[in-house]
């Protein structure tokens, strides 16, 4: 398997939260030589616990469990783990900025699941879409990337089944 191939994977870690917690973290990893592909933070339900989602491609599964095993090992973090993508639900967030006529604006709508936020009468418009980060992928292509103005992607967040 070549470095492009690598497989896509996602580590979910319960902290505190507090200050320099994330960069402890962004160190180890980059330490390790690993590339963070996406991280998402937000506050758990716990007062005072954070919750990332972190994914990186790599193609050793060894490798990752020697990541999560290190992550888990910081003593601010209560918990990490690998998620399995047959396990758990991966989903991201895109805001596109793009020009379009209203017959293409309908024929991806057939499609697609968005929501318009904004429209200019120049046939401008701004919508948000949420979902797997290939269907992402398919709504650009289907768009035509020489549409798109201006484009802005959370990163991953994963929750388990």
């Amino acid at each position: 398997m070549s470095a492009n191939q690598a497989k896509r994977h996602a580590i979910l870690a319960y902290m505190q939260n507090r200050p320099g917690v994330l960069n402890k973290v962004s160190m180890l990893i980059r330490r390790k030589m690993y590339n963070i592909d996406t991280i998402t933070i937000c506050e758990s339900r716990r007062p005072g616990i954070s919750r990332m989602t972190m994914t990186l491609c790599e193609e050793d599964e060894r490798k990752v469990v020697q990541v999560v095993k290190q992550i888990a090992k910081i003593p601010e973090v209560i918990e990490a783990k690998s998620l399995e993508t047959e396990n758990s639900f991966w989903r991201e967030v895109a805001i596109i900025k793009f020009n379009a006529d209203p017959d293409l604006l309908k024929k991806l709508a057939h499609t697609y699941e968005f929501e318009i936020l904004d429209h200019q009468l120049s046939g401008r418009y701004i919508v948000q879409l949420a979902g797997p980060h290939q269907w992402i992928d398919n709504f650009v292509t289907d768009l035509g990337n020489d549409k798109v103005l201006e484009m802005a992607r959370s990163g991953f967040t994963a929750l388990e089944k």
